[in-house]
């Protein structure tokens, strides 16, 4: 896909502004409405598109740092096409995942899962993250939850279903884990000291 760099694009804005309205000044609009409307064309693209598509190189190539830096630059997210707004909050998301910050990073996935995402592919990928971080707390019926909408989207990564098919034997064996705790908190209960002791006789 053929994109402009962020910094040209900016550059380009100015200049066919500032250019326009000198040549409005010196000969008229009839010279200056051509920069005009590439400068809005150029604007609208800008806020619309964001530098979504760039900070998420960064991501794939693992450059936290720069993707932040990237995305800074989309001064106004909040007029972005709608899945670029998601985009924006899932690569957020993802920086803070990377940088610890697991509060802020549920925060973005939230916003990210209110609107509305491409594929099932990227919606079973943010709800698996919602997932790990509620698992992370111990959290364990909201775990679950995220994991069952994530189940009954249709998944295309191989990545990802490797990762779901990791997270569904951690749920079994966390479960088996409860139910053998829960047993021998039964056995104690019912044999304190070793043995059972009887009530006493009236």
């Amino acid at each position: 896909m053929f994109t402009i760099n962020i910094y040209l694009k900016l550059a380009l804005i100015a200049i066919c502004f500032v250019g326009g309205v000198v040549l409005t000044v010196l000969y008229g609009f009839g010279y200056s409405w051509i920069l005009f409307l590439i400068g809005l064309v150029l604007l609208g693209s800008y806020l619309l598109l964001g530098t979504i598509q760039s900070a998420s190189e960064y991501v794939q190539a693992q450059d936290f740092a720069g993707a932040r830096k990237r995305l800074a630059l989309t001064k106004f997210p909040s007029l972005l096409y709608v899945s670029n707004r998601a985009f924006y909050y899932i690569i957020n998301g993802s920086i803070d995942m990377n940088e610890g910050k697991t509060a802020e990073a549920e925060a973005y996935f939230e916003k990210a899962l209110a609107l509305k995402l491409p594929t099932d592919t990227e919606r079973a990928m943010v709800l698996m993250q919602m997932a790990n971080i509620n698992a992370s707390k111990s959290k364990w019926t909201a775990a679950k939850n995220y994991f069952r909408q994530a189940k009954k989207l249709k998944v295309e990564e191989p990545t990802l279903k490797q990762q779901m098919e990791q997270f569904e034997l951690a749920l079994a064996s966390q479960g088996g884990a409860r139910r053998m705790g829960g047993g021998r908190r039964n056995q104690q209960m019912m044999r304190p000291g070793g043995k059972r002791r009887r009530p006493k006789m009236r």
